[in-house]
């Protein structure tokens, strides 16, 4: 477990097969799914990821990783998943930052559908302008500025490039270099770092972009696993229940109960928000599965 935590950003793989090996030994600790779950994200193994995050979830009562859930989804070409998960989450009970990671995933869902619009529409919310901004305010203004350029409105993109760079402190998002290329400023030995630079930070939006991290302490669960010298998997039914997919998504709402939850619905241009970033009073009308036109870009390209 010691050796999952350390490894998971350096060598997801390698993470995943320490993680899997703890899961051997140790399947009703709910510390040791979550770190298959959450190894499983950083490896790209989406539908591993889904099912031991949906059983910590049962386990634990939380909702910790929905984004992460509605993020995997995405990557398994299923936008409309993660679009459901986000209107059917009880945000009331999430914590911010998990509530606004859920959100970016879920506008980029409505990019991969070619609802674009819906895409920024979504992403105009109070928080944009969050004054001290939070650790994750970098993240949301990237997110809007790239829905914003996705629609061809450059000179707002470059205005909110600007505002998540500015914030963006400890270099999580490349803002300041989309915002260099938006100026049309080419440094030199651009071309050569490219594709390393792409390895380095990938925009929020993206899918595999969730800060994905665990809960549980990974020591502590350690310590736990030391203790326990389980023979069998007694909970590989709930896995095998999860693997395929096809069950319901962590916090789905029944369709009657899901016109209650917030949704996405542009307000009215007299509420715009400081900066140019309309409020937006949110609900779950728009159907997830009616493209608004024909996008035959991958998720999370630009």
């Amino acid at each position: 477990m010691v050796a999952t935590g350390q490894l998971i950003d350096e060598d997801p793989a390698e993470a995943l097969a320490h993680a899997l090996a703890a899961r051997r030994l140790a399947s009703r600790i709910s510390a040791v799914r979550e770190a298959v779950g959450l190894a499983a994200y950083h490896a790209g193994e989406w539908q591993t990821a889904i099912a031991e995050l949906r059983t910590y979830h049962r386990m634990t009562g939380l909702q910790s990783h929905l984004a992460v859930l509605a993020d995997c989804e995405r990557a398994l070409g299923r936008p409309e998943r993660a679009i459901d998960l986000f209107r059917g989450a009880d945000r009331a009970k999430l914590d911010q930052a998990v509530a606004i990671e859920l959100l970016i995933v879920a506008a980029g869902a409505r990019g991969d559908l070619g609802q674009k619009d819906a895409a920024v529409a979504m992403l105009q919310v109070p928080e944009l302008t969050a004054d001290p901004a939070e650790p994750w305010t970098a993240r949301l203004r990237y997110a809007f500025a790239d829905a914003l350029l996705a629609v061809g409105r450059r000179e707002e993109a470059r205005e909110w490039f600007s505002r998540a760079a500015d914030v963006d402190t400890d270099g999580e998002t490349d803002a300041a270099e989309r915002l260099l290329e938006l100026d049309g400023v080419l440094i030199e030995g651009d071309e050569e770092d490219e594709e390393s630079a792409e390895e380095v930070a990938a925009g929020p939006g993206t899918p595999g972009a969730v800060p994905a991290r665990p809960d549980a302490d990974l020591t502590a669960a350690a310590g736990d696993l030391a203790g326990n010298d389980e023979e069998g998997d007694p909970d590989r039914e709930d896995e095998d229940d999860d693997l395929d997919g096809e069950g319901p998504s962590d916090g789905e709402l029944p369709a009657a109960q899901a016109s209650t939850v917030t949704g996405e619905r542009a307000a009215p241009a007299a509420d715009r928000v400081s900066g140019g970033a309309p409020q937006v009073e949110f609900r779950a009308d728009a159907p997830a599965d009616q493209p608004a036109g024909h996008d035959e870009s991958e998720p999370g390209q630009r």
